[in-house]
């Protein structure tokens, strides 16, 4: 008899990463920075940096690590540094056109490799132009803006999907496992996950615990892929809700809504803040509220790029995207959006939960299986 035989395993490999027209704005960008600071050279070194220059590459192993690539930008072309046991994948599933990719070994210097590629070997360091970069980073580019809905709606059904099926008995800590499964399986990474039944509804940053959830419960996910960060935050309830949970529900909305009308070209953060404190204080909530948690933010590259405060003077621009997370006394309000031309456009969307209208938008509720 004759042996069956068999087909070869196939490995899947992923294509690389990156829009060559985005990519190619991105770099002019990066030039111009350049040009105002009269230098030849920039060293880009941290995960936010290189994910948004690269549009999308993944240089992380650990996701508490620092990235495992340096990239220098000079004036002929982009030069990629890894480490010797990470150049074959980076090389065949992270590297975007055009990119030189160089290797350093495993125990080598990993930034002081990429700068030596420099024609002075004295490159401009990431940190003296922050907020350049920032500014760079702020406005989307249509690639990108395309593969930042896709994952805000992946988010947005995660989190429908878990909490449609979740009971009274469903622990904290299960819930957060079905959240992570979910995000992984959809080809992203959960950088955040949050959770807090009815005894722990005080916490504003709640790790999950092994805690039911109990009669009612917040969930937060934050997911990244291809290096941009969506972030949602939904609430599950078993009853009807007390009149005083029900009121606060509908006051954050406010606020929120608040900060939607805040959130327009030109204005400057420190501005929309000082909206902020007013909103909290109009709608009930007192005038220190905004001491008792942060406000959110840009979002894009990083969980908040940045997390604003009253000195935070940047200039809002269109096709920038937000996550404002507004919050009080067991309630909080979450999504991740872009300013477009005709407005917010709410990204982490499922038509599947229930909404209700705020301000001429269908804005989330509390789910009630």
């Amino acid at each position: 008899m004759t042996a069956p035989t068999q087909s070869a395993p196939t490995t899947a490999v992923l294509t690389p990463p990156g829009n060559s027209l985005d990519r190619t704005e991105k770099r002019r960008r990066v030039l111009d920075i350049l040009d105002s600071a009269g230098r030849d050279s920039l060293l880009l070194t941290t995960n936010t940096a290189l994910t948004w220059y690269l549009d999308g590459s993944r240089v992380h192993i650990s996701l508490a690590g620092d990235p495992i690539a340096a990239l220098l930008v000079d004036r002929d072309g982009d030069h990629l540094v890894t480490f010797n046991n990470e150049a074959e994948r980076i090389g065949a599933e992270e590297l975007p056109a055009g990119v030189t990719l160089h290797s350093t070994p495993w125990y080598g210097q990993l930034h002081a490799t990429a700068a030596s590629l420099a024609s002075d070997r004295n490159p401009l360091l990431e940190h003296a132009v922050a907020t350049g970069l920032r500014a760079a980073r702020q406005q989307l580019l249509p690639a990108e803006a395309a593969r930042y809905a896709e994952l805000s709606a992946d988010a947005a059904m995660a989190m429908t999907e878990v909490l449609v099926a979740a009971t009274p008995q469903t622990t904290e800590f299960q819930l957060v496992s079905e959240l992570a499964a979910r995000i992984v399986a959809a080809g992203a990474e959960p950088l955040v996950l949050l959770c807090n039944g009815t005894s722990r509804s005080g916490f504003r940053h709640p790790l999950a615990t092994h805690s039911p959830i109990g009669r009612r419960a917040m969930a937060v996910v934050c997911a990244r892929r291809n290096g941009l960060v969506a972030n949602v935050t939904r609430w599950v309830a078993f009853d009807a809700g007390t009149q005083r949970e029900l009121d606060a529900e509908d006051r954050i909305a406010a606020v929120e809504a608040d900060i939607f009308r805040a959130t327009v070209p030109g204005a400057r953060l420190n501005d929309v803040f000082t909206e902020i404190k007013e909103a909290y204080n109009q709608h009930g909530f007192g005038p220190e509220q905004w001491t008792l948690h942060h406000q959110g933010g840009p979002a894009g590259y990083a969980g908040r790029d940045p997390r604003v405060t009253p000195d935070t003077t940047d200039t809002i621009v269109l096709n920038q995207p937000f996550t404002w997370n507004p919050s009080g006394p067991g309630v909080k309000i979450e999504d991740t959006v872009l300013l477009t031309e005709t407005g917010i456009r709410v990204l982490t969307v499922d038509h599947r939960w229930p909404t209700t209208e705020v301000d001429g938008r269908r804005r989330p509720v509390t789910l009630r299986p």
